[in-house]
Order: C-alpha cells, then sequence, then structure tokens
C-alpha cells in the first residue's frame, strides 16, 4: 500500500517555538523531526513499501516520486523551502492526480498530511473550498473522496485546545467525513516540544505502519512470517450486531488444490507473505509491484543454515501449479499461491476471500473438503482427465430460468423493437405481440421500472396513429388497448399492475366475435 507524504511549506510552519537551548525551532522542524521518525521506521520495517514526499503552499510540488529509498526522502526534507499561504484543496488534488497516474484507481493508498491546522486565508482556503462544496460545476467538484481507496492521516503540529479555539477541527474532521471515514486527526498532546511530536507519530505507526507478524503452520511445520500490507479487519455489512473479524496471528494451511479448480475467485485483498529470516535479501527493483524479492538469493542465504518451511512452501506451489487454503479465523479463509513477477523473481502471495463457511460456491464448504485418498474412487480420474470441480448445485438457479435481463441499453432496446414489429404486423402477429409485450411488462414490474411502462404505452399509440389506410381495423384496437393495459401497470396500485396479470388480446368482431371496444 503506498504512502504519499503531505507536507506543508506555508509560511505558518514557520512559526517559533520555544526549546530549551533553540531559539530559531520552528513548527516545521518539528515536523521535519516527526517524519524522520516515521521514515527511519518504514526503513526498517516497511522497506517494500513505496512512498512519495509533496510539499505544498499556494501551490504544490512533487519533491520525491514514489520510492523505496528512504535516504532520498529524508534529504528532500532536510532542503524543504519556506513558501507562502495554505492551499489544501490544490494539494489533495495533486495527490489524486500523483497516484493514479502511478498506481490507477484500485490500489489503496495512506496519505499522511503534516500541517500545522492553519486553514488559509481567503479564496483558496479551506474554510472557503468547504463552504462551496455545493456550489460546484462537475469538473471542479473538490478532490475528495478520492476515487481510489484510501486513508487520510492528519497529523497536526498543533495542539487539541490551539485547534478548537478556531473552526480548524470542524474542517479537519470534514475532510475526514469526506473521505468516508477513513482516516483519523492527530494531535501534539502537552507543549510543543520534540517529545510531544515523537509521540504524536508514534501512535501514527502503531496504527497504520506496524508490522503483521504471524506464525504459518502447516501440520508440524511452521514458518514465522510478516505480512504486508497489514491485513484490515473485516466487518460484514448483513450481521445484526456485527463484529469487527481481524486475521488470526496462527494461520493454519488446511490443504491444497490445483489452480484451475480454484480458477480466479473473488478476493477482499492481497498480501505478500515474508518468511521473517530473510526478510533483509530485498531487491531493489520493480516499479509497479511492491513486492519484489530475489528469490535465489534468499534461498541461497537459507540453504545449509536454517531451513526454512515458507520457502519450501514457495518453491513447491510454484512448480506444482497449486495453492494452498489457508484458515485465517473462525469460517475465514484464504489462499497461498506463487505470483510470478519477471522471469526470474516470484512472491508468495496471499489473498483473502469473503468471511463465511462457502466463499468460492464452485468449492462448496471448505470444512467439507477433503484429501482424495479419503474417496472412494479418485475424484480426478485415473490420468487426471477430470475434476470435482465445480460443485453443481442441488437447486436450479434463478439464472438458469428464462428470465429477462437489461445489462446493456442495447438488450432493452431490442425487446421494443421486437415488440414494435411485431405491432406492425397486428393481427397477424396477435399472439406473438402480446407473448413479447408480457414478457417486457414482467421485467419492468420486476425492476420497479414504471417509466419503461409508460413509455412504451406512449410509443403504442404513435404506431396507432401512424397505421395506413390500408391497415386491418383490428390492429387499431389491439395498440390502444395494450397501450391502455400498460398505462394502468404504471401506476402500480390497480389489478393491472399484478406480476400474474397477463395482458390479453382485446376481443372485437373482427377478431371473430365477443365484446367490441
Amino acid at each position: 500500500m503506498p504512502t504519499v507524504v503531505l507536507m506543508d511549506a506555508s509560511l505558518s510552519m514557520t512559526r517559533p517555538v520555544s526549546l530549551e537551548g533553540s531559539e530559531d525551532f520552528q513548527r516545521k522542524n518539528l515536523a521535519v523531526h516527526g517524519l524522520t521518525m516515521l521514515f527511519e521506521h518504514m526503513a526498517t520495517n516497511y522497506k517494500l513499501e513505496f512512498t512519495s514526499l509533496v510539499a505544498f503552499s499556494s501551490l504544490w510540488e512533487l519533491l520525491v516520486p514514489f520510492t523505496r529509498d528512504y535516504n532520498t526522502l529524508q534529504e528532500a526534507l532536510s532542503n524543504l523551502e519556506d513558501y507562502d499561504k495554505t492551499c489544501l484543496e490544490a494539494a489533495l488534488q495533486g495527490v489524486s492526480n500523483i497516484m493514479q497516474q502511478e498506481w490507477g484507481s484500485a490500489c489503496p493508498c495512506q496519505v499522511v498530511l503534516v500541517t500545522d491546522g492553519s486553514l488559509g486565508i481567503g479564496r483558496g482556503s479551506l474554510r472557503h473550498s468547504l463552504q462551496t462544496l455545493k456550489q460546484r460545476a462537475d469538473d471542479k467538484k473538490f478532490p475528495l473522496p478520492y476515487p481510489f481507496p484510501s486513508k487520510l492521516f492528519i497529523m497536526c503540529i498543533a495542539n487539541a485546545e490551539e485547534l478548537q479555539e478556531t473552526d480548524a477541527m470542524d474542517n479537519l474532521e470534514q475532510l475526514i467525513s469526506l473521505n468516508g471515514g477513513e482516516g483519523q486527526i492527530f494531535t501534539m498532546e502537552g507543549p510543543l516540544c520534540l517529545k510531544s511530536v515523537q509521540s504524536m507519530f508514534g501512535k501514527l505507526i502503531d496504527q497504520a505502519y506496524s508490522p503483521f507478524h504471524a506464525v504459518l503452520h502447516c501440520g508440524n511445520l511452521s514458518s514465522d512470517v510478516q505480512v504486508f500490507p497489514r491485513p484490515e479487519p473485516m466487518v460484514m455489512d448483513e450481521e445484526v450486531d456485527p463484529v469487527p473479524k481481524t486475521v488470526q496471528t496462527d494461520m493454519e494451511i488446511v490443504g491444497f488444490i490445483e489452480i484451475a479448480d480454484i480458477a480466479s475467485p473473488p478476493v477482499i485483498s492481497r498480501h505478500l507473505v515474508l518468511p521473517i529470516a530473510v526478510n533483509k535479501e530485498v531487491d531493489e527493483v520493480g516499479t509497479g509491484n511492491a513486492d519484489d524479492i530475489d528469490e535465489e538469493s534468499s534461498a541461497n542465504q537459507m540453504a545449509g543454515k536454517s531451513p526454512n518451511f515458507c520457502v519450501l512452501l514457495h518453491g513447491s506451489l510454484k512448480v506444482e501449479g497449486m495453492v494452498a487454503l489457508v484458515q485465517l479465523g473462525p469460517e475465514w479463509y484464504g489462499m497461498l499461491y506463487s505470483q510470478a513477477d519477471s522471469k526470474k523473481k516470484s512472491n508468495l502471495m496471499m489473498s483473502l476471500f469473503e468471511p463465511g463457511p462457502e466463499p468460492l460456491p464452485w468449492l462448496g464448504k471448505m470444512a467439507q473438503l477433503g484429501p482424495t485418498s479419503d474417496a472412494v474412487e479418485n475424484p480426478y480420474g485415473e490420468d487426471d482427465s477430470k475434476s470435482p470441480f465445480p460443485l453443481q448445485p442441488k437447486t436450479k438457479r434463478s439464472y438458469a430460468q428464462n428470465v429477462t435481463v437489461w445489462i446493456k441499453a442495447s438488450g432493452l432496446q431490442t425487446d421494443v423493437q421486437k415488440i414494435l414489429r411485431n405491432a406492425r404486423k397486428l393481427p397477424e402477429k396477435t399472439q406473438t405481440f402480446y407473448k413479447e409485450l408480457n414478457r417486457l411488462r414482467k421485467a419492468a414490474l420486476a425492476f420497479g421500472f414504471w417509466e419503461l411502462l409508460k413509455g412504451v404505452a406512449d410509443l403504442l399509440e404513435r404506431e396507432c396513429t401512424l397505421l395506413p389506410d390500408s391497415a386491418h381495423p383490428d390492429a387499431a384496437f389491439q395498440l390502444s388497448h395494450a397501450a391502455q393495459q400498460l398505462r394502468l401497470a404504471s401506476t402500480g396500485d390497480s389489478q393491472q399492475a399484478a406480476y400474474d396479470h397477463n395482458i390479453t388480446p382485446l376481443h372485437t368482431d373482427f377478431s371473430g366475435g365477443g365484446e367490441r371496444m
């Protein structure tokens, strides 16, 4: 998960703070000290992650593009210049541009905004930006929420009392709300000093940048591993009292399955799994993927010294073309697999499924899977020519029924045109006309698409007025009757609006007797 550090370089950051033995210490110096602490931590524990540094005042500037070289980041931070007033909206838009150019809109990101809480003055200030949120054109929308998953951490070089004297805290909290509530505001406790800023950045590290250590078990074998990025708690929306589910630090491999059987399953997140003993052998290569490891050098380092199950597992999955099913917690599963970045490099990856006993319907319930040796006969056949998956459902699924589905506008247009073609061939196509009309009517009622019924009624009435003089008299009666029935159905409160009700042809003297219209 890449990180963008957004550093306030406005004049308000140069305000002095009183520290013993230092007369020229500024808020900017406190911010640099806190970020240096963060970079040193990431260089040790998050060296696979990419980080970018952006400075802003009335304009923004990309000081360091995404890199793993934390020496470059600290050097740029120490050479930071002072600029003019604060314009936070432009800086947030800059973050959006940088992220989408480098990573697209699917990669999650963490934004660390370091500021003194000054909102700016006049047009371009955060206060003005938030007051004009609803008066903007589509091409000038506020950058939050971002088009990619993100967390916004606001590091204030000020204490809460100072921010609450104005509306600064309220405006910063609104930024978090605009980001979907993803993020947090950190303030300094007590006087503005090095100890306070260290404590504040320490809280950020504990929450967002603490490494996730776990033990991966498989029978009698086990390995200490580190997972990047840290798995997030998962909350199930359908639960009455939702409790966040967390990945346990003891992960158990419950079995192995061929890649062809598991196919491309839906996952909620992907993570890199590293054996802790091999963690130091990280190769500084790759631009679009933060998960590059020199597998050969790692394996050589381990050879003859301390055998590691994680290295064995990675190599086995790669050679055999299989994945390992791993239990992350009660009724929560994922899979481990080898992913190649190039011809010589590959990573041991872990993808998390949706929590539940049956995350992949074509495999059935995970707890009911077992070894092939327990089966009466080999489910894959003697020559591996067949597969027991996907499991066939016991009941016929709704998508196997003859139902009408409009995924694209062209599908709906085709159904309407079919009705109109039959309408122009009345009365010869009377039965086909009403069959297609009732099919469209049922689908519109099921979707609550009342406007469609009114629109088709208008089209039928228009067709009635366009009938040539040579048309059969029954055609006009049938078109008027069908249009009237559709209008009654579109109201939703008449007998004709019932889903099981079918529109039947109108009996006229021209159609063989019966009541006249």
